[in-house]
């Protein structure tokens, strides 16, 4: 057996996965050129692909290399909470450099084995190879009753906007780690969201298979951007109201590590990503339904659609103006 085999088997055996011939949905999984997957009449599947890449998404050096291995497939799976599809599979593209084959893939693998497991997954392919930088590609498959799925074109005016969670906590979070003082105990808790995201598996099903949300997205690149990409793709606009939203506090231990900077929190919820909570819209006539939703009480209406295509943020004097896609964009220049 070859070094990359041994890799492979190494994989297959930390991370929750299916080889060979299987059952159900999954027909065959690790060990053959592609795995085979045959959805059950009434059921769509639903599928995405991410790529979580050193120097872009985390730092090798800085980020703890278990958080890498379970916020890579946290991340991607958000994308099927938001259609509210149940998680069930996904494959793996590994590629890294052979000084991290040893104590590093094993921590990544550890974290990414207990996302797995709290979402359900099971690895059933994928591809490594070495390579100057670790690159982390994942694609991921879900289910969704026939016809249920949600997307983010469905919002109409008059529906309400809400939000599940905190938002900005990732964002600080992050700020933390990149200062080097992620690893202090004081701000341990403050830090969690940006290394272990929560994903709202459970109330993306939900939504959907009540047909309870009009439009979703999840918040992955910030509560600005994200809800602008929602009313374009509805071709509606919204009025969110600051005083509603659900800003993360800065916490004095935070913000003593980071050198007394006076962080804003309205600036960290609307612009700053890997949040992974889920942004959406319920028509008013729904609304007294979402009472019974997984995580109720941490559901937050933030405003409504409009027909005007445009987004504005309105003050607690209903003063507006207007509010700019600013999250994350790779591209900015």
């Amino acid at each position: 057996m070859n070094a990359e085999d041994q890799l492979i088997r190494r994989i297959s055996q930390r991370v929750p996965s299916q080889s060979g011939w299987a059952s159900g949905t999954l027909r065959l999984g690790i060990g053959d050129d592609a795995a085979i997957v045959a959805p059950r009449g009434g059921v769509d599947l639903v599928l995405s692909c991410d790529a979580f890449l050193e120097g872009v998404h985390f730092l090798a050096k800085t980020h703890p290399p278990d958080s890498v291995g379970y916020k890579s497939l946290a991340r991607a799976t958000s994308d099927l909470a938001a259609m509210g599809a149940t998680p069930r599979f996904f494959m793996l593209a590994l590629a890294l450099p052979v000084e991290r084959s040893g104590e590093w893939l094993g921590e990544f693998l550890r974290g990414m084995g207990r996302a797995a497991r709290s979402l359900g997954m099971r690895l059933i392919g994928g591809d490594t190879t070495k390579s100057g930088a670790v690159a982390i590609n994942l694609t991921v498959l879900g289910e969704v009753a026939s016809g249920r799925g949600l997307t983010r074109s469905g919002a109409r005016p008059g529906d309400l906007i809400y939000v599940s969670g905190v938002l900005g906590r990732a964002e600080l979070g992050l700020k933390l780690v990149l200062a080097g003082k992620g690893r202090r105990r004081s701000v341990a808790a403050i830090v969690r969201p940006h290394l272990y995201p929560r994903i709202r598996v459970a109330l993306g099903a939900w939504l959907a298979g009540r047909r309870i949300a009009s439009a979703i997205i999840d918040i992955s690149d910030g509560l600005s951007t994200d809800l602008t990409r929602l009313a374009e793709a509805s071709g509606v606009g919204a009025r969110v109201r600051i005083g509603l939203i659900p800003a993360t506090p800065v916490p004095e231990p935070a913000s003593r590590l980071l050198g007394n900077r006076r962080l804003n929190p309205l600036q960290l919820a609307l612009h700053g990503g890997d949040d992974y909570e889920l942004l959406f819209t319920v028509p008013r006539r729904k609304v007294k339904r979402l009472r019974a939703a997984p995580g109720f009480a941490e559901l937050t209406c933030i405003g409504e659609i409009t027909p005007e295509r445009h987004l504005l943020l309105v003050d607690r004097h209903g003063k507006a103006k207007a509010l700019k896609p600013r999250g994350w964009d790779p591209f900015r220049r």
